[in-house]
């Protein structure tokens, strides 16, 4: 696999003493500048010289072998100028290779361990579910096909007071009623009747206390009762993960461990890792972390997300051995995980210092922030099927002809595309507004719009009605969209590195948009299937190889490419 920025890395460095890696190349801002750009600053130190008699010293010296044409410098910038039809030819003959394998890492004996999404079993999922479970998925898959093992882990939230209220208004008010629609929003239905019936009885909030009680001191009809309702909210979100393409290698119930990681705080307390507060909690001190004091297990022994988090990974580690773990938690949790880590070097556990807390921020309504307790939720479920219903309408505009289970497929796939792609085109970090029209729209920076470029790829390829062929002339893929889409292709390995490195799926998607424009812009201007029968093969080749590594992108972010649209 050819790394333009590596050949650049390999020949500064054996002229001055290792001082740069990849990350110091640049993309200049406009072509004529070049294809990649070095600036000179960091390495004038070095020189003892100004960064532009550096950057003249280094083109005196340096040799980058034949992919690149030209090297020029421009101020402090050493630019270099990619030789088209050498990247051409290399770059296409790669992808025709390696096909769905072009970029992917090489294997590596490390396992990552991956949390998503963390539901709680007193309520359906919800737009913020959503944004987990896609960017978890897109994350197992970014690391996958960098060449790392994954492990899917799910914690269940299945107990404490929210799941009481629930439990509360089921027994209060559905005379034992079952399920009449998808369970997990049966049972949410009740979460929501609480939060109303509780402000006409402010005395209902005591019977949550005492319930939760019961379910501690293992009575046996509250138990019952919370099994029964947890297995429907269970069920429900079992559906709704097949639906988002959510696969778990092990779900872990935070029934069964929480009684272990009080052991584990107090087994901490008699060792001198954890201390007691005047209140009675039990606490860390990490004052010179700059973290604080922080409560591990309250002064009434009742345990809290931190408790269980702790014994929950040694768990995990003992089930799977993974040396590396990522939690995909909302961004108000950063400082919860900053201690828990630092907790987890103080217990030694073996992958503390290669733990990670993908951060995400809010999605918000056009309407406004959502609010469980009110059941002003935009459900997973009624999200995904109100995008397969817009999806359907322009299924329908586009293909007269087509049977209504072909519709139907057709239609979920681009309504999932809609859905995961708006998501994961934002930062992690950055709060945004949901805008379903925006989202299935077929032209802007939608999944539809990638999806529908790789369809005309695909049409022009039945068009050719010829067998595609490795051979190919790259001296004739010289016009400026030719050499942009070569250029675009050869970036892909290093684009999949950097995303995974930043944990940001939102790279790939930036990455995919940038390649459809490219594509539809060279469509537009030059003919593909002409008369010139080496310049239609070497075209044929040039968008054969730009439909695969669309299709390679879309897998990592869970969307399905489309033959047809």
């Amino acid at each position: 696999m050819i790394d333009l920025k590596e050949m650049i890395v390999s020949s500064v460095n054996k002229h001055i003493n290792n001082n740069i890696s990849a990350d110091d190349i640049e993309i200049p801002p406009d072509p004529n500048l070049g294809d990649y750009a070095l600036p000179c600053f960091k390495l004038a130190k070095e020189c003892k010289k100004s960064p532009n008699e550096t950057a003249k010293v280094l083109m005196d010296n340096i040799q980058v072998g034949d992919y690149f044409s030209e090297i020029k410098i421009i101020g402090p910038y050493l630019n270099f100028f990619v030789s088209s039809v050498k990247l051409a030819e290399n770059i296409l003959k790669d992808v025709l290779k390696k096909k769905e394998n072009y970029g992917r890492g090489q294997e590596k004996d490390t396992t990552v361990m991956i949390e998503s999404p963390g539901p709680n079993t007193n309520k359906p999922l919800h737009l913020g579910h959503v944004r987990n479970m896609v960017l978890g998925n897109a994350l197992v898959n970014l690391y996958e096909f960098s060449g790392y093992d994954t492990v899917r882990v799910d914690i269940i939230n299945d107990r404490g007071v929210h799941i009481c209220k629930s439990m509360l208004a089921y027994k209060k008010y559905a005379d034992n009623k079952e399920p009449d629609k998808k369970p997990d929003h049966f049972v949410g239905d009740f979460y929501v009747l609480f939060s109303k019936r509780v402000k006409q009885n402010p005395e209902l909030e005591q019977e949550i206390r005492d319930m939760l009680v019961k379910w501690e001191n293992n009575d046996k009809k509250t138990r019952e009762l919370w099994k029964k309702m947890n297995s429907w909210a269970i069920e429900g979100f079992k559906e709704t993960y097949e639906r988002f393409g959510v696969e778990m290698d092990k779900a872990y119930p935070e029934s069964k461990h929480y009684e272990k990681g009080k052991k584990l705080v107090l087994d901490g307390l008699k060792n001198g890792l954890f201390e007691k507060d005047e209140e009675g909690n039990i606490i860390i001190d990490l004052e010179e972390k700059n973290l604080g004091k922080k409560v591990v297990l309250r002064a009434d022994g009742t345990s809290i997300y931190i408790t269980q988090d702790l014994v929950l990974a040694d768990l995990r580690y003992k089930d799977y051995k993974m040396d590396k773990m990522i939690y995909i938690v909302g961004n108000e949790q950063i400082y919860h995980f900053k201690v828990l880590f630092e907790i987890f070097k103080k217990l030694k556990y073996p992958f503390a210092d290669d733990c990670y807390h993908l951060a995400y921020g809010m999605i918000y309504l056009p309407e406004g922030k959502m609010k469980s307790r009110q059941g002003k939720v935009v459900d997973a479920d009624n999200l995904a099927d109100e995008m397969h219903k817009l999806a359907k309408i322009e299924v329908k505009k586009r293909n007269k002809n087509l049977s209504e289970k072909e519709i139907e497929k057709r239609a979920e796939q681009i309504g999932m595309s809609a859905i995961k792609f708006y998501i994961l085109k934002y930062d992690p970090m950055k709060d945004f507004t949901y805008n379903q029209k925006e989202s299935i729209s077929f032209e802007g920076e939608t999944g539809p719009y990638i999806q529908y470029t790789y369809a005309r790829i695909k049409s022009i390829l039945k068009k050719y009605k010829k067998n595609l062929s490795k051979e190919f002339n790259p001296k004739l893929l010289i016009k400026k969209q030719e050499k942009e889409l070569i250029k675009y292709l050869s970036n892909f390995p290093e684009t999949v590195k950097k995303s995974t490195k930043e944990y940001k799926p939102s790279i790939i998607s930036r990455y995919l948009l940038d390649l459809c424009q490219s594509f539809n812009n060279y469509y537009h201007i030059h003919r593909i299937l002409s008369e010139k029968k080496e310049l239609t093969k070497s075209r044929i080749i040039l968008i054969y190889a730009v439909s695969i590594v669309i299709k390679q992108g879309l897998n990592i972010l869970g969307i399905e490419a489309l033959n047809e649209m």
